[in-house]
């Protein structure tokens, strides 16, 4: 009688790890409450599958999508923060033939490819395909009312579009047509990862007008606090939709979209959610295996 082997049966199978999806929302300088985020996934020794980013979201899930640690986009960005005559010499070395090259000094006018480019870190790459991690970039399409995805192409340009922000920055033509800050038509672009990974991360730097009623806000403040007002509106009717498995509200209220010079307070700040959010992502990854 011929005797066969079976085959042996484990008698458990063994689970990959999950994959992971990584939000970054818009929020200008609030947007540096991400990069607390970014130093988790490192000394977790974990990275996502996906980023996804609006705005200043797109600007730094760009950075770690390009190898930077997130111990390093945090040393750059204080490298900058603290030193007004280091940006200033940035903003010299640009030296443009005109201030009319740099898109002139009314508010709403200035040109965002061409500061990017004196501020961008040099390890951010031209084009999406030298990224090491799969990055989505959005921006919104002005006149076509709807959001303009990007994950191949111009990188720098992607860049520029989704954070082009309304009164501040002059919109961004790509393709004939004329893009403006993507935190307009999706604040926390978490609906990107649907699908695609097994945990979603989003992280929500949008911000609220903060204060008792007794203070008269400006114009500048009432326009970019009505814009805040309503991307949450916006965020609140897309999580009854569908919710990410880990959503993140940093305490940045206090901050405005334009404090980058208090990158540091941001990041103290940001600092107490870490060990949380350790806590958190380790729970659900060790649910997910077990399952």
């Amino acid at each position: 009688m011929d005797l066969v082997a079976e085959t042996p049966i484990p008698s458990e199978a063994v689970k990959a790890d999950p994959t992971i999806g990584l939000a970054l929302g818009a929020g200008g300088a609030r947007g540096f409450a991400h990069i607390p985020v970014l130093e988790v996934f490192d000394e977790l020794g974990i990275k996502p599958t996906l980023i996804a980013g609006s705005s200043m979201g797109a600007i730094l899930g760009a950075g770690y999508a390009a190898g930077m640690s997130g111990r390093d986009i945090r040393d750059y960005t204080l490298e900058l923060a603290d030193n007004r005559g280091l940006v200033l010499n940035r903003f010299w070395g640009m030296r443009p033939a005109s201030i009319r090259a740099l898109g002139g000094v009314r508010l709403g006018q200035f040109n965002l490819p061409r500061l990017l480019r004196a501020f961008l870190p040099p390890e951010i790459p031209e084009n999406f395909a030298e990224l090491r991690l799969p990055l989505t970039v959005i921006a919104t399409d002005y006149y076509g009312q709807c959001e303009l995805v990007r994950t191949e192409g111009d990188l720098h340009e992607a860049l520029s579009a989704s954070a082009a922000i309304p009164a501040l920055f002059a919109p961004v033509t790509i393709g004939g047509r004329l893009m403006i800050d993507g935190g307009i038509f999706n604040p926390v672009p978490y609906d990107h990862l649907v699908g695609k990974v097994d945990i979603m991360v989003a992280i929500d730097v949008i911000g609220a007008p903060e204060g008792d009623g007794s203070l008269m806000p400006n114009r500048i403040d009432s326009l970019f606090g009505a814009s805040q007002l309503m991307m949450q509106s916006h965020i609140a009717l897309k999580m009854k939709i569908c919710q990410p498995d880990i959503y993140i509200r940093p305490e940045v209220n206090s901050y405005k979209v334009l404090d980058f010079f208090k990158a540091r307070q941001i990041l103290e700040i940001c600092d107490r959610m870490k060990e949380p959010l350790k806590r958190d992502l380790s729970a659900r990854i060790e649910d997910f295996v077990r399952r």
